[in-house]
């Protein structure tokens, strides 16, 4: 499988569980596509230094698009890439945020996260980890 197709089938994924499976409906909402736009933006901007230094390099068989043959590096915008980014990066960014949201909401609806309280952890927490007090 190529990173193309891991990318997409993320993406398929992550809708799937986020308006079915979970029904968390994030991608319903207009707060989470203004929230996201600033995720989106400082991604571009992390993932741009990382692949337009050259300190991250993907294979051009197995992203859409390559790097420019004449350099072997990568276009600044075109050739399957944004920022230097190839797009299958925002794709998997954007399933990564999308899933912890999902999660984040659905184990609070189970009722797994107590109470937060100030001062150390409780002490179910340390006979867990099998400290002694």
């Amino acid at each position: 499988m190529t990173y193309t197709q891991l990318a997409l089938i993320s993406v398929a994924i992550t809708i799937v569980l986020d308006l079915w499976v979970f029904r968390t409906k994030h991608l319903t909402r207009r707060l989470f596509w203004v929230s996201y736009s600033i995720v989106i933006f400082f991604q571009l901007v992390t993932n741009g230094i990382l692949t337009g230094f050259g300190i991250v390099e993907y294979d051009g068989a197995a992203i859409i698009g390559s790097s420019t043959p004449e350099t072997n590096s990568p276009q600044f915008i075109g050739d399957g890439r944004l920022f230097f980014a190839p797009i299958e990066d925002l794709l998997f960014g954007f399933s990564l945020v999308v899933l912890s949201l999902i999660f984040w909401v659905a184990l609070g609806r189970s009722g797994i996260q107590r109470n937060p309280v100030s001062g150390p952890p409780r002490r179910s927490v340390w006979k867990l980890l099998g400290i002694k007090q």
